[in-house]
């Protein structure tokens, strides 16, 4: 029996699990993958100050996410695809951060549909938005996140134009997953995965299925949603969304200070600092690295959120210290869900937790909200 310690130990256990090309589209980057390397590298250096002889006692983890009330500062970021990774995968996310306290986002590109995993939920969940060529199909998923009763909409601004990652074109990576001379072996050698795949609520991207051409089969789809990408979006857009959008308007993929003082503009309740895991812009800076200047520009006056790289209670503590409000964690909760499925996606929560509960202790810290530079080591 596997001794699950941390999340490289789920991250290991999902790879002999789930099939190689679906498993590498969650684990790797693009181009050269020196952004993915330095956004866990980068949180890895800095280093924490270590405090004694300070009353710790009754520490208390809650925090908020634009407004919403959270048992920890840590949220379960929109990953396309989350349903190949484990059958029926967004619904299980979805339960478990219910179940534990946390915001869910649903992907523009889930395998399961807004409103199934509305029926399968009972609380609001966030719904996140890449804006597509055609702005009435925009307009309906919008109104669609609106008759769900999703309680936030993140929308995604860096992927206009979608960056190569390469190894998913030597895999073939295809939705739903389709057998070829190069995957037929890893994808067989999985006969679990493959009989919970026959159960699936839905096969294909959910959300867009309706919305495909007449007589487009499966393995034209990815295609064709890579076409809709929309490389005109701009501030304009934002405006627009703000307009149709009654509820909290979150802005994701925020890397230069500049970009965030138009952010601020445009009305957004919150930006996520994120470089979109090292998926798009290889040769970009960590998201970390990134995450002070923009503290600086707008913190003041926007809530600062950030994505890329948490793996970590003391990830997630090094965030904060450095000015942010609240994590989010995207390949963490994909190696639990692909590793074990709902309580795989509670258990990463309940490691990042107690990660998070130890190093504030130790570093002199009892409540979230005190979190700040203090506790890092300063040379």
């Amino acid at each position: 029996m596997t001794v699950i310690t941390n999340i490289n130990d789920l991250r290991t256990l999902a790879m002999k699990r789930v099939p190689r090309s679906i498993f590498d589209y969650t684990d790797r980057g693009s181009y050269d993958e020196t952004t993915i390397k330095s956004n866990s590298a980068d949180l890895r250096n800095m280093k924490l100050r270590q405090r004694v002889m300070i009353n710790v006692d009754n520490r208390n983890h809650q925090s908020t996410f634009v407004g919403q009330a959270a048992t920890m500062p840590v949220a379960i970021a929109p990953t396309g695809l989350a349903g190949i990774m484990h059958v029926n995968g967004e619904i299980l996310g979805a339960q478990a951060a219910e179940e534990f306290g946390v915001p869910f986002t649903l992907s523009t590109m889930s395998i399961c549909s807004i409103e199934q995993v509305r029926e399968a939920t009972t609380k609001p969940f966030w719904f996140q938005l890449y804006v597509m060529r055609d702005r009435g199909f925009v307009e309906e998923l919008i109104q669609r996140a609106i008759d769900a009763k999703c309680s936030a909409l993140v929308l995604t601004a860096d992927l206009q134009i979608q960056g190569q990652r390469h190894q998913d074109i030597k895999n073939g990576l295809t939705v739903p997953p389709r057998l070829t001379v190069s995957n037929a072996i890893n994808i067989t050698s999985k006969p679990l995965w493959c009989l919970k795949m026959l159960t699936a609520k839905s096969k294909s991207f959910g959300n867009l299925s309706e919305y495909m051409p007449n007589g487009s089969g499966m393995g034209t789809l990815s295609q064709w949603i890579a076409g809709q990408f929309d490389a005109s979006l701009n501030w304009n857009d934002v405006a627009w969304i703000r307009k149709k959008w009654p509820g909290k308007l979150i802005l994701k993929g925020i890397l230069d200070p500049e970009d965030a003082v138009q952010a601020l503009k445009s009305g957004v309740d919150a930006i996520i600092v994120s470089n979109h895991g090292g998926r798009q812009l290889d040769g970009a800076p960590s998201a970390i690295e990134a995450l002070p200047a923009i503290i600086d520009a707008v913190g003041s006056d926007v809530e600062i959120l950030f994505d890329s790289g948490i793996r970590s209670g003391q990830d997630v503590l090094k965030a904060l210290a450095l000015g942010a409000k609240g994590t989010f964690i995207g390949k963490a909760f994909l190696y639990g869900l692909g590793a074990m499925g709902k309580s795989g996606v509670l258990k990463v929560l309940e490691i990042i937790k107690n990660e998070l509960d130890v190093s504030m202790a130790l570093t002199g810290t009892k409540n979230v909200s005190d979190i700040g530079p203090q506790v890092l080591w300063k040379k």
